[in-house]
């Protein structure tokens, strides 16, 4: 059934908004009683060391393979004398040292949000500073979370005053969430550019022993190996991850002593390099050095992905990693290619396998492509993540998530995702076929990168850091000296491939962008034409219905209030269940909720409603399908509020216990209100846990389960009630509102809404298969609104 509805205008706040406000209270006491002390985690330092060697595999891979390809993307053509070549591998040298190690490593990976890093992560550490999130449906409680940590700030400190402007108006909120989803969409294409272009480079090896080869060949070599690695997705990286460490380090041993085999043994002037005079010499010679700073810019690639997978390890590791083994053999490397192509100008397309001795080709070779296919795994997994991060917060279509790993929450696999990056990575390496314009490519989405997390990391120094304005100049300052020249030098390429990115960018912007607008409207919606809790209790216990036993799940968006599809349903239909819980759904911005403090449950009305409000919250690593029994944790915190709110009436000072202390109290009574329990009774909510032993519901006369008006005498007769509710069966009723544009809209405005989002929620997965609903107990209601 569909109803046709508009926006409702804003109740007046007469003595029925005040009865509606004593009624539906918000959670306050409930979430303070889930309040904990969040502590960092500390390592021991063989236990660090074991981290960073580990981190190698997941974290560096693809900076390390750069030096495959970044001398024949600076020298396309021919090189003019060693001078030239000094001066490049002298700009290499400090792009490493001011961008990846400087920047990344000492500044932006202090930006984590409890360890999680990427541009989502740097838009939730904003959102809990200042109001700037787009659907409004975050609440205070929501900050007694132990992972929502948060400042607070002086008036008329600065950080305030930026707090106050950000939160001014919606077009700024606008803007940065348009930024972050540029970024985001940004990252995406690098997880398309670096499959292609990584291992088409390592691949290109075999044209070294094989001059005649055709090019052909090697794309198709690439083409499977490309294809076999995406159709391993679905295994999990956790099966395979231990070789990813071994893997890389000896990638980064191996190209540490060639490079300093070569530095010995071809032309030890390019040490001069680490002098920066010999940057401004560069530069001095004119267009062609400024045009060259695409390939250059290509030796810090992998650098966005590094904060991007900072979820698997903590950030000492990560530093200890590439300041121990990452930059030393990194610069050894592209030091040793410099003095090998200064000798040997004609050789700087396949530089690195020229360089090598005859007796290490081929063993050179199979590392080579291994730590290709490492590095390209790497940012497949980075992209998942993101896609993950996108959908959590409403801003991409949903698409399947699948945990590949018992251990690690951060190990997720698409379907979905994973076929459409193997059909873009095929279709742009067997469509250019050659490094440099997909080099191009690459190199217009890292610098695009980098220039958003730039751009968001002001904020963050501001607000979060609350760094002195002086700070945040020099830190913007030296970023934007460097990353616009790369900028600049990439925009005049895109003619050259460097067009590939911005338009899988727009391509995902848009369809984010039209997919977060449908659903803040569908919100907008719900809160606008929610039904009045003081009508609902005025209809009395039975609702003017028929009372039948059961449960009914209404799941809806708000957290607050009685969703428009439930009067839609209680008018349409003569009987509704004598139990009914509102079940919101909603992810916040945190990377994640624990499990004991994922529900919070409210009463609503008096007890003979039998009414229950229950909030069921997420954070954007967390995955709802996870919850091996969502229904069972849902119907074990229910019993447990139950408990709680009978000692809260007993116990004066109950408020000052936390939800374990009340369960500790609870064990060591073994007696609540006269319900026994047995000895190892736990009151800990958990899909695994038994909450309590009641008398079974066939031992209650019929009048308590059938009459839904009565009042209990105990509590162990409620949720003896409850049970036998559950026992006659639970329905899950989901709104199904269909969002369709008004007649005197524009056309980009009809377009976007009645025919993009149309489409892709119709090709997207329904919620229904999102909160793991079965077939057989699902109610959908179905509704237009229009905006």
């Amino acid at each position: 059934m569909e109803t046709t509805s508009t926006t409702n205008e804003q109740p007046g706040r007469g003595a029925m908004w005040e009865l509606e406000r004593n009624l539906d209270q918000p959670m306050d006491a409930e979430a303070g009683r889930l309040r904990n002390m969040y502590r960092e985690k500390t390592y021991p330092t063989i236990v660090l060391l074991q981290l960073a060697f580990q981190s190698l595999g997941v974290v560096f891979g693809d900076l390390g393979t750069s030096p495959l390809y970044v001398f024949y993307n600076i020298f396309p053509r021919e090189i003019e004398d060693t001078e030239q070549v000094i001066g490049a591998l002298s700009l290499i040298i400090y792009s490493l040292t001011l961008i990846p190690l400087v920047k990344y490593v000492f500044i932006v990976l202090r930006a984590n949000d409890n360890g999680q890093g990427g541009t989502f992560a740097l838009y939730s550490l904003l959102c809990r500073h200042a109001k700037i999130n787009i659907i409004p449906n975050q609440h205070r409680t929501d900050e007694d979370l132990t992972t929502y940590s948060r400042h607070t700030y002086d008036e008329k400190s600065l950080a305030a005053k930026i707090k106050r402007w950000l939160e001014g108006h919606q077009i700024r909120k606008n803007a940065i969430l348009i930024l972050v989803l540029f970024g985001t969409c940004m990252a995406v294409g690098d997880g398309i550019l670096t499959p292609a272009i990584s291992v088409l480079s390592a691949t290109g090896g075999i044209q070294v022993e094989q001059p005649r080869m055709r090019n052909d060949v090697v794309v198709i070599v690439s083409v499977v190996i490309l294809i076999g690695l995406f159709s391993m997705q679905h295994f999990g990286t956790d099966k395979v991850s231990w070789l990813f460490a071994p893997i890389v380090f000896v990638w980064f041993i191996l190209i540490g002593v060639l490079g300093a085999v070569n530095i010995s043994k071809y032309d030890q002037s390019v040490l001069k390099a680490f002098n920066p005079i010999y940057v401004y010499r560069y530069f001095k010679r004119g267009k062609t050095s400024w045009a060259s700073l695409g390939g250059i810019m290509l030796s810090i690639t992998g650098t966005e992905a590094l904060f991007a997978d900072l979820s698997y390890f903590p950030v000492q590791a990560i530093q200890i990693a590439f300041t121990v083994v990452v930059f030393p053999c990194l610069l050894l490397q592209y030091t040793g290619q410099a003095a090998y192509i200064a000798q040997n100008k004609d050789h700087v397309s396949h530089a690195f396998y020229f360089s090598l001795p005859d007796s290490v080709l081929w063993p050179s070779f199979i590392v080579a492509t291994a730590a290709a296919v490492v590095a390209s795994q790497a940012t497949i997994s980075m992209t998942y993540s993101i896609i993950k991060q996108a959908l959590a917060l409403g801003c991409f279509p949903r698409v399947r998530i699948i945990h590949t790993s018992k251990k690690y929450l951060g190990q997720i696999y698409s379907p979905d995702i994973n076929w459409i990056l193997l059909i873009f990575c095929i279709a742009v390496t067997a469509g250019f076929k050659n490094q440099s314009q997909i080099a191009n490519a690459y190199g217009t989405a890292v610098i695009m990168v980098m220039l958003v997390t730039t751009f968001l990391m002001i904020p963050i120094m501001l607000l979060v850091w609350r760094s002195h304005w002086t700070l945040v100049i020099l830190f913007t300052t030296l970023s934007l000296v460097i990353e616009i020249p790369y900028f600049t030098a990439v925009v005049r390429k895109i003619d050259q491939g460097g067009w590939v990115p911005l338009v899988f960018a727009v391509a995902f912007l848009i369809i984010m962008y039209v997919w977060h607008y449908g659903t803040l409207k569908r919100y907008e919606f719900e809160m606008h034409s929610k039904v009045s809790m003081a009508w609902i209790l005025g209809l009395g216990p039975s609702l003017g219905l028929v009372r039948v036993p059961g449960v009914g799940l209404v799941y809806t968006e708000l957290a607050s209030g009685v969703p428009h599809i439930f009067s839609h349903f209680i008018t349409n239909l003569p009987a509704i269940h004598s139990t009914l819980v509102f079940v919101c759904v909603k992810y916040l911005p945190v990377y994640t909720v624990p499990l004991d403090e994922r529900f919070l449950v409210k009463r609503i009305g008096p007890k003979n409603f039998h009414m229950f409000r229950c909030v069921a919250r997420y954070g954007y690593k967390d995955i709802h399908k996870k919850d091996d029994d969502f229904e069972q944790m849902l119907f074990n915190s229910l019993m447990l509020y139950i408990r709680l709110e009978s000692m809260m009436e007993e116990y004066t000072d109950s408020d000052d216990y936390s939800t374990r202390e009340l369960n500790q109290a609870g064990n060591a009574n073994q007696r609540i209100n006269g319900i026994s329990t047995s000895s190892n009774m736990d009151l800990s909510y958990t899909s695994h846990d038994s909450i309590i032993q009641v008398q079974s519901p066939n031992h209650i006369g019929n009048s308590q389960v059938v009459s839904s008006g009565q009042m209990y005498q105990t509590v162990g007769d409620e949720i003896a009630f409850l049970n036998a509710c559950r026992d006659a069966g639970v329905v899950h009723i989901l709104g199904n509102t269909i969002v369709r544009a008004r007649r005197d809209s524009g056309f980009i405005k009809k377009f976007a809404i009645n025919y993009m989002y149309a489409f892709l929620r119709k090709i997207c997965r329904e919620n229904s298969a999102i909160f793991n609903v079965p077939h057989e107990s699902l109610l959908n209601v179905g509704q237009v609104f229009y905006v």
